[in-house]
């Protein structure tokens, strides 16, 4: 495992000398063998990096602060910095009217940033696996994602890095065994409540027993096709808007209209979504719907039309111009 793991950070260049990692550790088996092996390889001087580790307790299960527990314990042992956080994740999901997988995951990624700048850290490890990365593609095509749906998790996206991703599960729960780490089992993950479950415990077993027995590492082999073509189309588009460009700015982004009308269907879709990312950081709350709108508004070419994909962009037509407005 270990030797797998180095080769993945090495092929991805996961993490590089002088690196500060804050390393999310739930204290299941996946997390806890994560931060085992980054620990052997810390001490073994093969690179030279630091970590602490971030824990979240969600307040849900009743084993949750059993759970921290055993991650301070670790630590503790280990000399680790360890930081801790308790948030009611089902408070928050019913304040802001959104699922509990969707709370607590904001709620993580808020702490683990609030940890990187604490500690003056540059990268967050997670320890997502090939498993998690075959779940998350069929979850996508459920949704009805684009092709960028199909690269699942990458290994390494901004700071986030995941040196477990080509480990599959079983692999991660027969080294916790070896290695005695006796990590904590999260009984709701068993509970067939929550989409990524049904996915996990339903459709991959089905698909195994009836169509594909490898079919975890069929979906691995599809989304590494489809990150190496999406390498190559982001460069094309990155070229495009270099060409359709007017002026950008940190609150609005201008586009020449009668270049962008005279690209085809699929490189306008993408050059929104492009714009939308620059000026936002992401452009996840911008639906297929939103993008046909903008388009359309677009071909019409009417001056001063303006169209609000969601409260925080205005696209607007003014003077031969699309105007991207970041509202809030």
């Amino acid at each position: 495992m270990k030797e797998k793991v180095l080769e993945t950070i090495k092929k991805y260049n996961l993490i590089e000398n002088r690196d500060k990692l804050v390393l999310a550790v739930s204290g299941g088996p996946d997390s806890i063998a994560m931060l085992n092996i980054l620990n052997e390889i810390k001490k073994d001087g093969i690179i030279d990096f630091s970590f602490c580790v971030a824990h979240i307790n969600h307040m849900i299960r009743e084993e949750a602060k059993d759970d921290e527990k055993y991650v301070e314990k670790y630590c503790i042992e280990n000399k680790i910095d360890f930081y801790s956080k308790s948030i009611d994740v089902q408070k928050l999901a019913n304040n802001n009217k959104v699922g509990t997988e969707e709370a607590g995951r904001y709620a993580r990624y808020r702490f683990f940033d609030e940890i990187l700048e604490k500690t003056g850290s540059n990268k967050i490890s997670i320890a997502h696996n090939k498993n998690d990365k075959a779940e998350t593609i069929i979850m996508n095509i459920f949704r009805g994602s684009g092709i960028t749906g199909l690269k699942g998790i990458e290994a390494k996206r901004g700071k986030y890095i995941r040196p477990l991703i080509e480990c599959e599960r079983f692999e991660i729960e027969n080294y916790c065994e070896e290695e005695k780490l006796n990590p904590r089992i999260d009984k709701t993950n068993f509970e067939n409540t929550y989409t990524r479950n049904k996915i996990r415990n339903i459709v991959i077993p089905y698909v195994k027993k009836e169509f594909n027995p490898n079919i975890v590492e069929t979906l691995n082999r599809l989304s590494e096709l489809v990150i190496d073509e999406e390498k190559f189309i982001e460069k094309q588009i990155e070229k495009i808007y270099k060409e359709l460009l007017i002026s950008e700015g940190e609150k609005e982004i201008v586009i020449d209209l009668k270049s962008f009308n005279n690209q085809e269907r699929v490189i306008k879709s993408r050059i929104i979504l492009y714009t939308i990312t620059r000026l936002f950081g992401t452009s996840k709350e911008i639906a297929k719907v939103h993008i046909d709108d903008i388009i359309k508004l677009c071909s019409n070419n009417i001056g001063n039309k303006y169209l609000t994909p969601n409260k925080n962009i205005k696209i607007l037509l003014k003077n031969h111009k699309i105007y991207f407005i970041k509202e809030n």
